[in-house]
Order: C-alpha cells, then sequence, then structure tokens
C-alpha cells in the first residue's frame, strides 16, 4: 500500500482529519523533483493554533517565493492521531505531500512559548528520528532548526537541535538556505556544513559552544569552538517597509483560533514594561505606511476571501498613521463586508477616533485593555505607564461607541506586590462596570460583559526582572483565592486566571540551561504532551521528572539572581546591554519610570551595534 493511501485510511478513524489532510486555498504543491531543498514547518501545537501564527505563514510564504526549495507544513498530532500513527507503525507527515518527516532537508519549528517543548520531542520521535542531536550524527537525517522567541534563551532545547535562528527570520532564513543549497552541492559533511552555518549572523549552532558550571551549580561560561563567533547577534530586519510582506495566506477548511487576515503594522515596541521580553526582542520600532498597509490589505483580501482584518502588532494602538489607515482601509474596502479589529490595545492610546472609525467597519467583538497591575505603585514598578483615568476614558469611550464587552489583563505576582494591589484589580473592575453605567441607556449597547484575567508573572530572559524570584505555587495560589474572593463583590466580572504549576515550569525553562534538557526528555517519556492545555498537563509527572533527573526546579524559577551573575545564555546577543536590564530593575525597586522612546533615547543598546535601527534620534 501507497504510503499515502495509508494515511488517508487513518485519517478515516480520527477526530479532526481536517487537521493533517492539506489540500487547503493557496497551499503550496511543488514537483520534488524540481526542488533542490525540501523544508518542513513545523508549529508544535495543534494545527488550530499553528496556522493562526502569522510568522509560520510569512516564511512558509518566503520560502516557496524561491523555485529551489518547497516548505511544506506540519503540526503537533493529537492524542488520538499520535495513537493511529504508532499503532500502524507510520511516520509523521508533511501536509502537503504527505512525505515522511524523516526525508526534509529541514525540520524547522517555531518557539512560541516554553510550555511547547514536550511537543517538539514527539514529532521528532513520531517522525522516527533520535531526539538527541548528537545521536543524529550519522546518517542521512534532516536539519533540525528552531526559531521564535523562545530561542533567545535556546540551552533548555540544544541537545536537541542542530541550529537556532535569532531574531527577525526573513533575512536569516533565506542566507541559510543559500548556505545549505551551496553545502549539499559540494556535498558537505554535517560537521563542515553547520561549521559554515555557524558564520552566518543569527545562526547559533549548539555543538560548538560548550556550558561550564561552578560548583554551586549556577553557570559560569561558555567555551566557544575555535572559529565561530563568541557570541550571536540577533537578526533585525531593517527596512521593515521593503521587506518581505505576505500577499496570501494559506486559508484553512477547519475552525482555527484567530480566523482572519493579520495586517502586521510594525515591529517593536517603545513602552519599556519592564516584565515585556517580547519588547526587547522585537525592538526597535520599524513600521509600515500606509500606503503599503493598504496594498497589502487589498491583496490579501482578493486572495483569500477573507471578511476580518486583524491590526497586527505589539501595541496596535501606538502605530503613528493609524487613524488615517483605519479611515483608507474602510474607503478602500466599502462593499466588500470587510471588518477590522485591533487585537492588541495600550489604554492610554485608545481614542475616541478609533472608536468611531472601528464602528464604521461593523467590528463590535471584545475590546482588550492590559493595566496589568491593580495599583498606580505596582504600574511605576513594571513601567506601565498608564493611569487609571486613562483605563476609565477608555472603557467609557468604547461604551459610547457601541462596545459592551471589555477584557482586562493583569500579572499577579509581580515584583513587591501587595494585596493591597490585587485590591486594586477589583477595584478597576468595579469601576470599568460604573462606567458603562455612566453611560445613557439609549446609547450604550447591551450585554455588558467585563472579563479579569490574571496570568502568573513569568521572569524572562533578556528583561529588567529576569533578576527576580517567581513567586512560589503556594503563593501564587493563595493570592488567586483572594483575587477571586474580591472580584466576587463586583456584579457580573467574571474572572480566568493562569495555571500556577504551568507557570513555574514556564519559568524554569525560561531561565533554564542545558541540565534542563534531562528533565524535559524524562517528562517527555513519562507521557507530557501539549502542557499548555489544561486538560493535558499533569504536574506530577514534571514533578517525578525533575527529582528523577536530580534537577532542583526552585534553582531556575524561584532563586533570585544577583546583578553580577552570569547566564546561561549571555552567548546570545539580543543587541540590548545588559547594563540597561540592571539599571531598569533597580528603578523599579524604587518604582521610578522610565519614559517612552518616542520621547527620547533610552539608551538601552551599543549605539554603534544599531546603527540605523533605531526608531528615535541618535543626536
Amino acid at each position: 500500500m501507497k504510503f499515502s493511501d495509508a494515511v488517508e485510511r487513518l485519517l478515516r478513524g480520527v477526530e479532526k482529519p481536517a487537521r493533517y489532510s492539506g489540500g487547503e486555498q493557496n497551499a503550496v504543491v511543488k514537483d520534488p523533483g524540481s526542488v533542490l531543498l525540501r523544508f518542513c514547518m513545523c508549529y508544535p501545537d495543534l494545527y488550530e493554533v499553528g496556522m493562526s501564527h502569522l510568522g509560520s505563514q510569512i516564511l512558509y510564504a518566503l520560502i516557496n517565493g524561491r523555485e529551489d526549495a518547497w516548505c511544506e507544513r506540519c503540526f503537533a498530532p493529537w492524542a488520538d492521531m499520535e495513537a493511529a500513527l504508532r499503532k500502524e507503525g507510520l511516520p509523521l507527515f508533511t501536509l502537503e505531500s504527505r512525505t515522511p518527516l524523516g526525508k526534509m532537508d529541514v525540520i524547522g519549528f517555531t518557539l512560541q512559548y516554553e510550555m511547547s517543548f514536550t511537543n517538539i520531542l514527539n514529532m521528532l520521535d513520531l517522525a522516527g528520528l533520535p531526539l538527541r542531536a548528537a545521536d543524529r550524527e550519522g546518517g542521512d537525517y534532516p536539519l533540525i532548526a528552531c526559531g521564535g522567541p523562545c530561542a533567545c534563551n535556546p540551552e533548555p532545547l540544544a541537545p536537541f537541535v542542530d541550529l537556532f535562528m535569532i531574531g527577525d527570520g526573513e533575512e536569516v532564513m533565506m542566507e541559510f538556505l543559500d548556505a545549505l543549497k551551496a553545502g549539499k552541492e559540494e556535498g558537505l559533511d554535517k560537521p563542515s556544513l553547520l561549521y559554515r552555518l555557524a558564520q552566518i549572523e543569527g545562526i547559533y549552532v549548539p555543538r560548538f559552544y560548550a556550558p561550564v558550571y561552578h560548583e554551586d551549580g549556577t553557570f559560569c561560561r561558555m567555551e566557544v569552538a575555535p572559529g565561530v563567533p563568541q557570541t550571536v547577534r540577533r537578526r533585525i530586519v531593517k527596512d521593515f517597509e521593503h521587506s518581505f510582506a505576505l500577499k496570501s495566506l494559506v486559508v484553512p477548511y477547519a475552525s482555527i483560533v484567530f480566523d482572519r487576515i493579520m495586517l502586521e503594522l510594525f515591529r517593536g515596541c517603545t513602552r519599556g514594561c519592564r516584565f515585556c521580553q517580547a519588547g526587547i526582542l522585537y525592538r526597535p520600532v520599524r513600521e509600515r505606511s500606509p500606503d503599503k498597509l493598504v496594498e497589502l490589505a487589498k491583496e490579501l483580501v482578493k486572495n483569500t476571501g477573507y471578511e476580518e482584518i486583524s491590526l497586527s502588532s505589539l501595541s496596535s494602538g501606538d502605530y503613528s498613521c493609524l487613524v488615517e489607515l483605519i479611515d483608507r482601509l474602510i474607503a478602500e474596502l466599502k462593499g466588500q463586508r470587510v471588518s477590522l479589529s485591533l487585537p492588541s490595545l495600550r489604554i492610554d492610546s485608545y481614542a475616541k477616533d478609533y472608536a468611531a472609525e472601528l464602528a464604521q467597519s461593523g467590528k463590535k467583538s471584545s475590546l482588550t485593555f492590559a493595566p496589568e497591575a491593580g495599583t498606580q505603585r505596582l504600574r511605576d514598578v513594571i513601567n506601565k505607564c498608564v493611569t487609571e483615568e486613562d483605563l476609565i476614558r477608555s472603557a467609557t469611550d468604547a461604551f459610547t461607541e457601541g462596545w459592551s464587552s471589555v477584557k482586562l489583563y493583569f500579572m499577579i505576582g509581580l515584583p513587591t506586590e501587595t494585596d493591597e494591589d490585587l485590591d486594586g484589580i477589583a477595584d478597576l473592575a468595579a469601576k470599568v462596570r460604573a462606567a458603562y453605567f455612566s453611560v445613557p441607556k439609549e446609547k450604550r449597547a447591551k450585554g455588558l460583559r467585563i472579563v479579569v484575567s490574571a496570568s502568573a508573572f513569568v521572569p524572562k530572559p533578556d528583561t529588567p526582572f529576569q533578576y527576580v524570584p517567581q513567586c512560589t505555587i503556594e503563593e501564587f495560589e493563595r493570592k488567586q483565592k483572594y483575587l477571586r474572593a474580591k472580584l466576587k463583590e463586583v456584579k457580573g466580572v467574571e474572572f480566568n486566571y493562569h495555571s500556577a504549576k504551568i507557570g513555574s515550569l514556564e519559568a524554569a525553562f525560561a531561565r533554564g540551561d542545558r541540565r534542563m534538557a534531562d528533565v524535559l526528555e524524562r517528562a517527555w517519556q513519562k507521557g507530557c504532551r501539549f502542557e499548555a492545555w489544561s486538560e493535558c498537563f499533569r504536574y506530577d509527572l514534571w514533578t517525578e521528572a525533575f527529582a528523577e533527573c536530580g534537577v532542583d526546579k526552585g534553582f531556575y524559577a524561584y532563586r533570585a539572581r544577583p546583578l553580577d551573575e552570569a547566564w546561561p545564555w549571555q552567548h546570545i546577543d539580543v543587541r540590548v546591554r545588559q547594563e540597561f536590564f540592571r539599571r531598569e530593575y533597580e528603578k523599579a525597586l524604587t518604582g521610578e519610570r522610565t519614559r517612552d522612546c518616542r520621547m527620547g533615547c533610552n539608551e538601552c543598546f551599543d549605539k554603534e551595534s544599531y546603527a540605523n535601527y533605531c526608531c528615535v534620534s541618535q543626536d
């Protein structure tokens, strides 16, 4: 029986075959004999999640724009599909051609979230590949590559991965493929090929870097092989206006999490929230012009048939030409029944103009605001430069323009947090509710819905809060219980919160080193999969894995770091100085705020390294 026929029979017995069948609108199918390089873009979560990821769609289209390469896709199989593959002895395969992953030249994973790491190991195993890079030395195995925000600390995954791409992927991906093509044509062996790839700025090859630890278990330094860079610098696409941009998307048959056009307004953020890793990893701000964005939007609508455009960025309300852009999009798409949405809004950047313009587009879904902390004192600590007045004004504007559903995002467990700060969350929710009823009845929409969501603070690498200890699970759960009781006093407010146990693991991997790889592999062996899904999460298995590997989770999650301690990821240069992180941490402890970068440079970087990149004057 042909492999494709075996797969077809398999799909008849799984819950959602559309996750694995391919054939969607705008999916790219090429003749395998016409390409030299075959790349599989893997997302280590369900199809519904992975198909919503803009970065994967960008790289998929970018690679397939080359005549010499074919990029296909694969997503983490759900339990029923995994069981069926193992029962039938079939390997994991690509969607486009149903080719086993092991026949690819490159298998690439995006690292969006630490709790997807077990799925990466599971996908490698289902592909019939050895998990450890050292065990793939001999034989004709694909290269295993990773990129994405979690690659800023690649060490917990380093033993399993051949190379990491650090930073913006568009340019480094093309250089990688060029070098891979040349190496293939020259017949280079794997060590020689990896040595060549390590010379490309933004590519980290772990085999050439060996960690050394102090007697107390803390990280000491990296021993770097001769001829490769001492540090790997994050790649930045400088000319974002003219860089590769999507004009088409793969349109799924099945429902996905974000089933709409994602129009990327800009990259980066100038706000400087001290907990925010993305604000560091995507800086500096680089905007696309309204002309370019309108052109892209028209192409995307024409090529996909979608009726919603999400104006996407870390903080869409900070786009400098937002009102102009919305006006022009509404005019250009008039009569096509296309609505607009802003998925991420800063409270102080929200304005009645935006609400009025979005109202014209017909979009009345929930608006999301992120105060992050319940009191001004704590917002100053985390450099969230918004006020209670900003929130109430923004909420009132939204209610006046016809919105009735608001989501409020907070974190709990932030540095210096007290119960008074938790009281402030309930107080803010009550004031937002009051703002709704302050709007005249004839002007406000029916069906008020306020959702308060509280995530567990996780100290992340390359942020000013990388030094602080995370709250213990017990303390998180006490805070959650306390806040839940307070919010019950506010009529009609829904409360969601993040698992403290998942948060503790996230922190351990976020600040982990290569010793965490053993824990990861052991947890996978015990059956850990889809750890971000509450119905799949098994904390007891993780506890066993840590114990069996002799690794203390608290060493990574709950331990405060001295300001002069070396980091396991210090060889990854994100182009923001450690001196800046230390300075911002010290300012946080005194509640001193730092201005928005658009208001003037805060000297977070080495100006020579960042020359011609920054969005503000270098005078």
